[in-house]
């Protein structure tokens, strides 16, 4: 982590205003603004893009996708030019936690995966960069979608290890067991070997 400077009340305003940020819910949104439905009684009744892909909108689920990652990335960029590197690292924290655990929506959210990346992306785009190459092989080669959110949230601190970015990897652990306690149905199905493929029916 790195030195945390910027004082106390600083900071809790900036993890304030970073959750209320990550705890909108643009999969909703969208899947209002597209005449979906409820995103909550449709599929898994996840609020993410993957949820938004099964109503069949491709050009929905892309925006939710880059909304959330945008928004874990906006609150690291405004954090870090207003207040340092210190306020960066709480607003991607806690714009986190706003998406996974919404205020609007009862403490039910998404499961994080794009704003995982958004905010790594935003802290240094090379180790964002490398949990992206990684999410994108392993679903290339395993074929399931958790499976490669898993194994790149996982990667997210030894990459921080390897581009010399030391400071980042309390975070990284953080935000990947919270990754990991979102998918906890989805581990208990991949132990099972019933996880779902992608581009498998429904």
């Amino acid at each position: 982590m790195p030195p945390f400077d910027s004082g106390a009340m600083p900071l809790i305003v900036v993890a304030a205003l970073a959750y209320l940020l990550g705890s909108v819910p643009f999969g909703i949104v969208m899947a209002r603004v597209f005449g979906l439905g409820d995103l909550r009684a449709i599929g898994s009744g996840n609020i993410g893009a993957t949820n938004v892909l099964r109503t069949g909108n491709k050009l929905a689920a892309f925006l939710t996708l880059v909304l959330d990652a945008a928004k874990g990335g906006a609150a690291v960029l405004i954090a870090r030019a207003v207040l340092g590197e210190d306020a960066a690292q709480v607003a991607g924290f806690f714009a986190f936690l706003g998406h996974l655990f919404p205020v609007w929506l009862g403490f039910k959210g998404g499961k994080g995966v794009a704003t995982f990346l958004g905010v790594l992306l935003a802290l240094d785009w090379r180790v964002g960069l490398a949990c992206c190459a990684t999410w994108l092989v392993v679903a290339l080669v395993g074929r399931i979608s958790s499976l490669a959110a898993l194994v790149a949230a996982a990667s997210g601190a030894l990459w921080a290890l390897v581009l010399g970015r030391a400071d980042l990897v309390v975070l990284a652990i953080a935000l990947a067991l919270l990754v990991y306690v979102r998918h906890a149905t989805n581990i208990r199905r991949l132990m099972r070997g019933e996880e779902p493929r992608i581009g498998a029916g429904k």
